[in-house]
């Protein structure tokens, strides 16, 4: 399977309003539950009246469009990233599902991915 680096660094938000997120980005992911609105955003646009956000992170995009019966996907790249203690946060859309590590974290989750068989580019 082929994964995807996203280039940007990216910030975990909460926010209190909608209004805040700049929809013109390339890449944000939005959710909104009961409690919370959450953010995931590149760095340098992070909304000016985020309440909390997270720092640090990085991203690999599942290259490839998954069909909502595919399974283990996440079981398995996750499994993978848990082996070589790398704690990840995922978001997943429509087509396709996101990994998130810290950076510090990244290159090592890149080679023990890269050794599990997944091209990575």
């Amino acid at each position: 399977m082929e994964l995807q680096r996203i280039e940007y660094d990216l910030s975990v938000c909460k926010i209190d309003d909608i209004k805040q997120i700049d929809f013109s980005r390339e890449f944000f992911v939005l959710s909104k539950t009961a409690d919370e609105i959450s953010l995931v955003c590149e760095t340098d646009h992070i909304p000016p009246g985020a309440m909390a956000s997270e720092h640090g992170w990085k991203a690999l995009k599942v290259a490839e469009v998954l069909d909502f019966g595919m399974i283990g996907v996440i079981a398995k790249i996750s499994g993978i990233l848990a082996e070589a203690e790398i704690s990840i946060f995922v978001v997943s859309t429509f087509n396709t599902d996101y990994m998130l590590m810290k950076d510090k974290h990244f290159d090592k989750g890149v080679k023990a991915l890269m050794r599990n068989g997944f091209l990575i580019r």
